[in-house]
């Protein structure tokens, strides 16, 4: 696992977005996997500069999403199609036929789940999947105690996740669905580069459990050390538990800038 401290949450933000560029020039139509909620929003935006620059192309690229509410319509200004469409697929200039997602409304959601690893698979596997932490160390909708083998299922939110993303729901906890469909870790470990990003004191203790913890449940963002091809990058105040911190800033700052994250 490689781990990239940087200064705050932009330079990472375009750190990753240069290797999202960087493997489109490669690949045009490689199958980017996205993630919902504020910490990515940078890297969104670098990546959108870059289009607009000309200095990466999106024309061909594909995304696909990591979990979905279930039982909202796809159309609803909070399910997370629509969020990313906002957020990922307008400012690229990508359309929806280019957007692979489960179906959170479907009458068998266990079918659902099954299904879209299944389209996963046929469209040649995730080549970069972008995940953000929970301070838990939960990724994806996976919580802790998640079986690390586990594939794209259905999963029951805590009331305390339900309350934090009232918010979104006009602060009506009422409105907030019981149910996700979550890609599993088993099925996020088979993407070919995994890039996690955390900025902010309150990530900390995930992160230094992520990166210098044993490989537990416990911790479903743990998993990330049995990847051949992952790189966890963070800001100082998400670093603040690391004690190899030193060590992760040499051999970053030793590396051959041809080689990337």
């Amino acid at each position: 696992m490689e781990v990239v401290i940087v200064p705050d949450a932009a330079a990472g933000g375009e750190l990753i977005a240069e290797a999202m560029a960087r493997l489109l020039r490669r690949k045009p139509d490689a199958l980017l996997g996205v993630a919902t909620g504020s910490t990515p929003l940078p890297v969104y935006e670098a990546l959108a500069a870059k289009v607009r620059s000309g200095a990466a192309d999106t024309s061909r690229a594909r995304i696909a999403q990591l979990d979905e509410y279930v039982g909202l319509p796809a159309d609803h200004p909070e399910s997370y199609r629509s969020v990313l469409r906002r957020e990922v697929l307008e400012p690229l200039g990508i359309g929806m036929e280019a957007f692979l997602g489960p179906d959170g409304t479907a009458e068998d959601v266990q079918a659902a789940c099954e299904a879209y690893d299944r389209t996963l698979a046929e469209a040649g596997g995730v080549d970069l999947q972008l995940l953000g932490i929970g301070t838990d160390g939960h990724i994806g909708f996976n919580e802790p105690c998640s079986s690390l083998a586990s594939r794209t299922r259905i999963k029951t939110l805590t009331e305390q996740t339900r309350v934090d993303n009232a918010r979104f729901f006009d602060g009506d906890v009422d409105q907030v669905p019981h149910h996700v469909i979550t890609q599993g870790i088993g099925t996020i470990l088979e993407a070919r580069h995994l890039v996690l990003l955390a900025t902010g004191e309150g990530k900390a203790d995930a992160v230094a459990a992520t990166v210098e913890g044993p490989v537990a449940a416990v911790c479903p963002a743990s998993a990330l050390q049995l990847h051949p091809h992952a790189t966890v990058v963070v800001d100082e105040a998400a670093a603040g538990k690391l004690k190899l911190a030193d060590y992760f800033r040499h051999t970053y700052a030793d590396k051959p800038e041809w080689q990337g994250i």
